[in-house]
């Protein structure tokens, strides 16, 4: 008797495993959903640089638990020279990505099926940067000059085109700028956040032309994921664009807390860079459009004159639907 009450015991116990086991499985959703309602997903970001105060709603978000209150559990990953979110995002390896919109223009002519779901900043503080009182007030004031840019680049590849440039020297640019502080007529690209002020550091009086100012200004640090994860997981990209954007009012009200945040996961730049950074940023991302309608606007109009004007110069093999790379679909309604 005591041997089949012990078989007995042991397989009560094992339904009763069972039972728990099945009740804890159907207690989730396939969107990350529990029972009760709560959320724990968890996803990757891939920032488009080293960290930086462009990046400041991202670890405002995660630094004052705006990720975790929309039950996120975010992963952010630094970029570099040597990192490519759109690659990354693209393979699987993480499910949201920033990069500017001209390059995801570039990814979708490629066949990567990438869609834009906030833009960062509503233009683009890329530019020309020369030095101060050297009489560059229009790009055609470039000839004559070397000029140091990144090959390829498709602005360049603009203003090459609106304007005659035959006279200008073009060096590669690689992020050095030892000539370019010895010769004061050598022109460099730049953002207008950034490389002004460390050549102020150096003692070197600079000016800037926008690159806006000819025409081309593609959205900057876009926030992306793949056309797959937003059919697939509608809810979660839907949480993540709300704290992402939530983050960059947080940091706007707060934005020294965050640098100290930023320059321990990048020790290389310094809290006086990151608060220029975040001064001169401001315009871009919440001036423009995203005054009236807030941070992360974009419009069908905006992305079509972008691919019209790569298909101009001859970068895209052939038009698709500007809606094909973007949605409005999580943007808070104004």
């Amino acid at each position: 008797m005591l041997g089949h009450s012990n078989v007995k015991a042991k397989i009560i116990c094992l339904c009763l495993t069972i039972v728990v086991l099945l009740g804890a499985c159907s207690g989730q959703e396939s969107n990350g959903a529990t029972e009760d309602g709560e959320f724990n997903d968890s996803v990757k970001l891939v920032l488009n640089w080293f960290p930086k105060s462009q990046h400041g709603g991202a670890y405002a978000a995660q630094e004052n638990g705006i990720y975790e209150e929309n039950g996120l559990d975010v992963t952010l990953e630094p970029g570099g020279p040597q990192v490519s979110p759109i690659q990354i995002v693209a393979s699987g390896k993480a499910e949201f990505g920033l990069a500017h919109a001209d390059q995801l223009v570039m990814a979708r002519n490629e066949g990567i099926e990438l869609v834009s779901v906030a833009a960062t900043m509503q233009g683009s503080p890329q530019a020309l940067m020369f030095h101060e009182g050297h009489g560059v007030e229009d790009f055609s004031d470039l000839n004559g000059r070397q000029a140091f840019i990144q090959p390829g680049i498709p602005y360049w590849q603009y203003l090459k085109n609106s304007y005659d440039l035959s006279g200008v020297e073009e060096l590669s640019y690689s992020g050095e700028y030892s000539i370019f502080m010895q010769d004061p007529e050598v022109v460099s690209q730049s953002f207008v956040t950034s490389e002004p002020y460390f050549m102020e550091l150096e003692g070197i009086a600079t000016e800037t032309l926008l690159i806006s100012e000819s025409g081309y200004d593609p959205y900057n640090i876009v926030l992306f994921t793949t056309k797959e994860y937003i059919e697939e997981n509608e809810e979660t990209v839907k949480r993540f664009v709300d704290s992402y954007l939530d983050g960059w009012y947080s940091y706007q009200d707060s934005p020294d807390t965050i640098h100290e945040v930023i320059n321990e996961a990048n020790p290389e730049i310094e809290l006086e860079a990151l608060e220029f950074e975040e001064e001169t940023q401001r315009e871009f991302i919440f001036g423009g459009e995203a005054e009236q309608n807030g941070v992360g606007y974009m419009t069908e109009e905006r992305w079509q004159l972008l691919i019209d004007q790569l298909l101009e110069l001859e970068m895209l093999d052939e038009e698709f639907d500007p809606n094909e790379i973007f949605t409005t679909e999580f943007l808070p309604e104004n």
